[in-house]
């Protein structure tokens, strides 16, 4: 286990902007995804929505090594 590392800290979330900023891009193109189940959306109390940052950061790795299971671009 990594030193700075505690199993009981919550996982890091993203915003929808975060998000479209790390796949270049519109917000709004991130809502349509989660809406298709095409990415998994945390809802706050509020009814936002939050991402976890491991999983987009797989899914950006994915993109780059060319795997197939990376959400499709922006159409």
């Amino acid at each position: 286990m990594a030193p700075n590392q505690d199993d009981d800290a919550p996982e890091r979330l993203l915003t929808p902007s975060e998000v479209a900023r790390m796949f270049r891009v519109n917000p709004k193109t991130v809502t349509r995804w989660a809406r298709a189940g095409k990415l998994n959306a945390i809802r706050t109390l509020g009814g936002h929505r939050r991402f976890r940052a491991s999983e987009i950061e797989r899914l950006l790795r994915e993109m780059s090594t060319g795997q197939e299971d990376a959400p499709p671009t922006a159409s």
